[in-house]
C-alpha cells in the first residue's frame, strides 16, 4: 500500500501487521497530519515519542473518558491511579501491581508488607509510555481545542516475587518526591494457597465504560472472589471492534476504563484475555502494544515479552487464558498471526494440567464464542475447528467466552454434539459427558438478542431446536439447527465459580458454577463434578 490514504474497505484486505507496516510509513511522511486516515475516529496513535502528559478529568455521558491537559504540574503533586493487579507466572509466590501517573516521575516504585503500618519493602517499578497522535480529521466538538496534539499516558508496573502462599499483603505505590504509604491507604493482594482449600473466583466479558459497567464490577466485590477472568472486549476505546487502522479509538477511554473498576482490580487480579476491540494496530504488528503497556500477562517471555496466551494453576483449578483472534474467520485481521504455535501451545499445556494430580478443574477462556446462538455474533467456527478437539482431548470441564452480549449455556458436548440435557440444577461430569461452554458477555456494554425466546431459573422455555449460525471461513457464515442451547438471558450478568476440593483423595471435588444478573438474583447453577 503505497497511497498516504486509506479506505476502511482497503483496510480490510491488509493483516493487522500489514496495516501497523503501512501506519509507521504513513506517520513518518507527517501524512497523519494531512488528514491522512480516513473514518480514523477520535484519536489515532502515532509512533513517536512526543512531550505531552496526558491527564484525569470530566467523563461524557455514556462512555466517559479522561480528557487531556498540559497543565500537570511534574514531580511530587502527580497523582497516581488506576491500580490494577495481576497473578505472575506462580499465583502463590507472585504478584504484578500497575497503576498510572498522569504525568512522567522520576523513580517509581511499590512498596509491600504484612500490615499497613509496615510497608517497608520497596520494589522498583517499570514506566510503559504510550504515545497518541491525535489526527487532524477530528471533529472539533469531539475534543477541547485545549486538547494536545498527542495524548501521552504513562503506565507503572511493578512485579513482586517470593511472597508466601495464601498470604494478604499491604500495598503502596510511589515515585520521587511522593510517597503514597504516607497519604493513601494501603492496598491489599492475597496469593493463591498451596494446599486445597475451598475458593471463588468471577468472570464475564465486554465490559467497558458505563453505568451498567460499574454495576457488573461492584457485584464482583460482592462475591468476595480470588480472581477475576475478563474474556475480552475490555474498555472499547477501539469502538470499531474490526482491527482496522480506520477503526474508531479512543485511548483516553482506558483512563476512565481503570478508574472505574480500581475498587475491584486494585485488591484481586484481573486476568484478561484479548478480544476483537484489543487489536489496536497503531501501536504494533501483532497490534498489542497497547496492551502490554497497559497489563501483565504471566506467560512465558518470548522475544522480550509474554504472549497473550497463558496459563496458571489456583488451588485445584487450571485456568487457560487464550487469544482468540489467532483463530477467528469473522473478525480475521490477526488470523493465524501466531503460525500455529498458539494451538500446539494449547494442546501441550492441556496435557500437562490433565497430568496434574492437583489439578481437577481445567477452564479455558476466551473472547470469542465456539458455541452460541445470539443472533449478533453467532459462533465462532475458527474455536470449533482448532481448539473444541482439544478441549474434548483433554476434557476440559468449562468454556467460557464473551463476545456476544448476552448469557447463554450449553449442554455438554462432545464433538459438537451434546450428551445429553442438563437442566438448571444438574450435576454434570465432564470426564463422561463433555465440555459445557458459557457465553458471559453481559459485562456492562449494549445488548445483543437470540432468535429464540429468553429461559432461566424462574422463566424455562425450552426451545427443542434453534436456527443459528457458524462464522467460517472467507467471512462466511453457515446455518446450522441446533439443540445444545440450555440457559438464554438478554441482560447484564456475572459468572460465579465456587470450587470445592474433595476432602481426601479420591474424593469427589466440586465446582459449583452459577450465572447471576445484575441485581445478584441466579439465572443459572450447575455443578460440574469429578
Amino acid at each position: 500500500m503505497t497511497t498516504s490514504r486509506m479506505t476502511p474497505e482497503q483496510a480490510r484486505r491488509l493483516s493487522l501487521a500489514e496495516q501497523h507496516d503501512w501506519f509507521r510509513r504513513a506517520t513518518s511522511r507527517r501524512s497523519l497530519l494531512r488528514g491522512g486516515i480516513v473514518g480514523a475516529g477520535t484519536l489515532v496513535a502515532g509512533p513517536a515519542l512526543l512531550a505531552g502528559p496526558a491527564q484525569a478529568a470530566a467523563a461524557r455521558k455514556s462512555t466517559p473518558m479522561l480528557l487531556a491537559r498540559a497543565d500537570w504540574p511534574h514531580g511530587s503533586l502527580v497523582p497516581a491511579f488506576g491500580r490494577h493487579i495481576a497473578f505472575g507466572a506462580d499465583p502463590t509466590s507472585q504478584i504484578s501491581v500497575a497503576w498510572q501517573v498522569a504525568a512522567p516521575v522520576s523513580s517509581p516504585f511499590l512498596r509491600v508488607g504484612d500490615s499497613p503500618a509496615n510497608l517497608g519493602h520497596k520494589i522498583a517499578a517499570e514506566i510503559r509510555t504510550l504515545t497518541t497522535l491525535r489526527s487532524d480529521t477530528v471533529p472539533v466538538d469531539a475534543v477541547p481545542p485545549s486538547a494536545p496534539p498527542t495524548i501521552v499516558q504513562y503506565y507503572v508496573h511493578a512485579a513482586v516475587d517470593g511472597l508466601r502462599p495464601g498470604r494478604t499483603y499491604y500495598y503502596s505505590v510511589g515515585h520521587q518526591g511522593s510517597d503514597s504509604a504516607q497519604t493513601v491507604a494501603a492496598g491489599t493482594f492475597t496469593t493463591a494457597p498451596r494446599d486445597r482449600q475451598r475458593f471463588t473466583f468471577t468472570a464475564f466479558g465486554d465490559q467497558g465504560v458505563s453505568y451498567d459497567a460499574v454495576g457488573t464490577a461492584t457485584l464482583i466485590r460482592a462475591q468476595n472472589p480470588a480472581f477475576h477472568l475478563h474474556a475480552g472486549d475490555v474498555s472499547y476505546a477501539e469502538s470499531g471492534g474490526g482491527g482496522l487502522i480506520t477503526d474508531p479509538y479512543d485511548p483516553r477511554i482506558w483512563d476512565s476504563f481503570f478508574t472505574e473498576i480500581e475498587p475491584a482490580a486494585g485488591h484481586l487480579p484481573w486476568q484478561i484475555a484479548v478480544g476483537n476491540h484489543e487489536m489496536e494496530a497503531w501501536y504494533s504488528p501483532d497490534g498489542y502494544g497497547g496492551q502490554y503497556a497497559r497489563f501483565d500477562f504471566p506467560g512465558e517471555d518470548t522475544s522480550s515479552k509474554p504472549p497473550t496466551y497463558y496459563s496458571f494453576s489456583y488451588g485445584n483449578v487450571g485456568v487457560v487464558s487464550l487469544d482468540a483472534n489467532d483463530v477467528s474467520y469473522e473478525i480475521p485481521a490477526n488470523n493465524g498471526y501466531s503460525g500455529g504455535a498458539q494451538t500446539k501451545w494449547l494442546a501441550a499445556t492441556l496435557a500437562a494440567l490433565r497430568a496434574n494430580p492437583a489439578v481437577d478443574f481445567i477452564v479455558a477462556y476466551f473472547h470469542h464464542c465456539a458455541y452460541c446462538t445470539c443472533t449478533s455474533h453467532g459462533s465462532e467456527g475458527g474455536a470449533r475447528q482448532f481448539w473444541a478437539p482439544l478441549f474434548d482431548k483433554y476434557t476440559v470441564d468449562l468454556v467460557i467466552n464473551g463476545h456476544n452480549h448476552i448469557f447463554e449455556r450449553t449442554d455438554p458436548l462432545r464433538g459438537g454434539s451434546p450428551t445429553g440435557e442438563a437442566p438448571i440444577g444438574s450435576t454434570i461430569h465432564p470426564a463422561t459427558q463433555g465440555t459445557t461452554y458459557i457465553a458471559a458477555g453481559g459485562g456492562g456494554v449494549s445488548l445483543y438478542k437470540f432468535s429464540a425466546a429468553d429461559s432461566y431459573e424462574g422463566h424455562v422455555h425450552n426451545v427443542p431446536s434453534i436456527s443459528s449460525f457458524v462464522n467460517e471461513a472467507g467471512q462466511t457464515t453457515v446455518d446450522e439447527t441446533v439443540t445444545w442451547s440450555r440457559v438464554r438471558y438478554t441482560g447484564y450478568c456475572l459468572l460465579v465459580l465456587d470450587s470445592e476440593p474433595g476432602k481426601w483423595h479420591g474424593a469427589t471435588s466440586t465446582l459449583t458454577v452459577r450465572g447471576l444478573a445484575e441485581d445478584g438474583s441466579e439465572l443459572d447453577r450447575i455443578t460440574l463434578a469429578r
